[in-house]
């Protein structure tokens, strides 16, 4: 099954989507296209998050290679919290 990504209305169709619609679509799918659907939601769900933790990752290896990332023990955390 080939599937292309979402691309949702613009402005101009003047075209709102709601949940409870999406949902109602849902429910007349077949069981099995519903359970598809669960599945690929959790697929792209997981990509994302992933693109996500990489950037944030590779935004912490710049902070830490220019020097911004201060390293110390919790006691030294709390220490600084309290001043």
């Amino acid at each position: 099954m080939l599937l292309t990504p979402f691309k949702p209305p613009t402005m101009e169709q003047n075209y709102m989507v709601t949940f409870q619609s999406v949902l109602e679509l849902v429910e007349t799918l077949p069981e099995s296209q519903q359970e598809d659907l669960v599945s690929l939601i959790q697929k792209r769900l997981l990509t994302h998050r992933r693109q996500l933790l990489a950037q944030r990752i590779s935004e912490a290896r710049g902070e830490f290679a220019r020097g911004e990332v201060r390293t110390g023990t919790v006691a030294d955390l709390l220490a600084e919290l309290s001043e």
